[in-house]
């Protein structure tokens, strides 16, 4: 079953906070009204990184044959007979920005819509999502730099508040324990001597279906917690020990969010297992408040709390 061909293109988005279960419900939608994916995830992108990003397991892996720039070769999965976009697209040893994710998200979806099929935008990074939706992307500022050799030199604590100094609005919802994202965006207001811009708004010029998943604070604290045990078990430290080894320094890999940081502080003596198992759970359920946060204020999201729920919304955006 596909959407009704009143309005052949539309785009759904489905989106929530980590651990919600919104790649499984996604995948569901997408089979029953013949959807592909694309993942809305800024450390999906990178190959590597693949426990400590829940991303799937593909039952194939095919080439693509469009352009990445910076980006490494891109490929896409196929999980549950469902082809998913943006994942692997690029080497940690490079940026990967904003504006080639929503270049490649894009490509992908116009691709889909040509299929006459429905692309299924999901993930829980707030930003790459509007990036799509709306059309935003920050401006391409040119690297300093002799500025971020200087920004290196403080500390996360500092930097941060450097950046609240400056641009409030950005403070509010950056990843505050994220150096890398830290020092772009300082150094984005430093050049440009104003806050970080939310420019270029070139809202997508057909329907969107935006979607959230809504799970109990309870419920969801406790899917974070096994879901990170999981992880452990399944080698998220030698994950990172090999990422350590393919020549991606310590102090990148900690760039790449909670649980690398907090894996490679145990790897460098930093912290003791117990530790680095606390301060992970702790620290995800805290990113999940501000994830929530970035959500709550889009009131155009329809938050669902089953995986029927969603299916009715869809159904009835199917015959707009």
């Amino acid at each position: 079953m596909g959407l009704e061909r009143k309005n052949s293109k539309k785009l759904i988005a489905f989106l929530g906070p980590t651990a919600s279960g919104k790649s499984e419900m996604a995948i569901k939608l997408a089979q029953k009204f013949r959807g592909e994916i694309i993942s809305a995830d800024s450390r999906q992108v990178y190959k590597g990184l693949d426990i400590g990003t829940a991303k799937i397991t593909p039952d194939t892996k095919n080439s693509s044959n469009f352009s990445t720039g910076q980006a490494e070769k891109k490929y896409i999965f196929t999980h549950k007979g469902i082809p998913h976009h943006c994942i692997d697209v690029a080497s940690p040893k490079i940026k990967f920005t904003v504006v080639q994710y929503r270049k490649l998200a894009l490509d992908a979806i116009d691709k889909i819509l040509k299929k006459e099929e429905i692309p299924i935008l999901c993930g829980g990074t707030g930003f790459y999502i509007q990036a799509v939706v709306d059309g935003i992307a920050i401006p391409e500022v040119k690297p300093d730099w002799k500025l971020r050799k200087e920004l290196e030199k403080k500390s996360i604590k500092e930097l941060y508040q450097i950046l609240k100094k400056i641009d409030k609005r950005r403070a509010k919802s950056i990843e505050r324990k994220n150096p890398r994202r830290l020092i772009r965006a300082i150094e984005i207001v430093m050049k440009t001597k104003k806050p970080v811009p939310l420019l270029r708004k070139r809202p997508l010029p057909y329907p969107v279906l935006m979607l959230g998943i809504k799970k109990e604070k309870e419920n969801l604290e406790k899917a974070i917690k096994k879901r990170f045990l999981k992880w452990l078990r399944q080698g998220l430290v030698k994950e990172v020990k090999n990422l350590r080894k393919g020549g991606i320094s310590f102090k990148k890999i900690e760039a790449f969010g909670i649980h690398y940081r907090v894996v490679a502080e145990y790897l460098q003596n930093k912290i003791n297992k117990r530790e680095m198992i606390e301060s992970s759970i702790k620290e995800i359920q805290n990113y999940v408040k501000r994830q929530l946060t970035w959500f709550k204020r889009d009131k155009r999201i329809r938050w669902v709390k089953n995986y029927k729920e969603a299916e009715g919304l869809v159904k009835k955006f199917s015959r707009q």
